[in-house]
């Protein structure tokens, strides 16, 4: 398929949704992929990426932002919090905020710095067991909880189980979004980026559409 093809996938849909052009951001998920795959999508001015683990982020991205100017990478993997002073150094943006413990480390982090990556709630919107995030029904007060903390909370982000229509989960991210004031909805991957963008989503984060299938052997 390749970035243009997904731009252009992205263009189209923004128009289908009566949403201004590039009110979407492609949030490229460069994770586990092999490194010349990366620096074509770099080559061919692509700015916007994802990682998924801290340490494989830290063995890439800093030789490559020299390389390549105006790089931005976003966190939108699990954050363990032992990992989280090596994140704030490594990227712009965390998709990931999902407990207490791990909103409380970043605000440390954050008075310690003086500064923090913006920051995206995740929200379990299934409630799924197995998943990470913040449940539907603890949302709001979680979302107060960061703002005490002066945490800069830009929007949320889901996940939305895989055996189901995407499009419910992405209609209750944007409801919880706008009855807490945010602006930002990172959800939508691969296979529903356009469903999420019809549904209000300003970040899009797409992979193996972009790089070609991952090899994890």
């Amino acid at each position: 398929m390749g970035l243009s093809e997904i731009k252009t996938r992205i263009a189209e849909a923004e128009r289908a949704a009566g949403r201004a052009s590039g009110s979407v951001k492609l949030i490229a998920v460069s994770k586990v992929q092999p490194p010349e795959r990366v620096e074509a999508v770099l080559r061919a001015g692509h700015r916007l990426f994802g990682e998924n683990y801290v340490q494989e982020a830290q063995g890439k991205w800093p030789a490559w932002r020299e390389e390549f100017l105006g790089c931005e990478v976003h966190m939108i993997g699990p954050l363990q919090s032992n990992k989280a002073k090596l994140a704030v150094e490594l990227f712009e943006a965390i998709h990931t905020l999902d407990r207490p413990s791990l909103a409380k480390k970043l605000a440390n982090l954050a008075q310690a710095r003086g500064s923090s990556p913006d920051l995206f709630i995740q929200v379990n919107t299934g409630a799924e067991p197995q998943k990470a995030g913040v449940l539907p029904d603890d949302l709001d007060a979680f979302v107060a909880e960061a703002r005490k903390m002066d945490l800069p909370v830009q929007g949320l982000m889901c996940i939305p189980p895989e055996s189901e229509d995407p499009s419910p989960h992405f209609a209750m991210l944007a409801e919880m979004a706008v009855r807490n004031g945010l602006e930002g909805l990172s959800m939508g991957m691969s296979s529903d980026f356009e469903k999420a963008i019809a549904a209000g989503a300003t970040h899009v984060r797409v992979g193996s559409a972009i790089f070609g299938a991952r090899d994890y052997s």
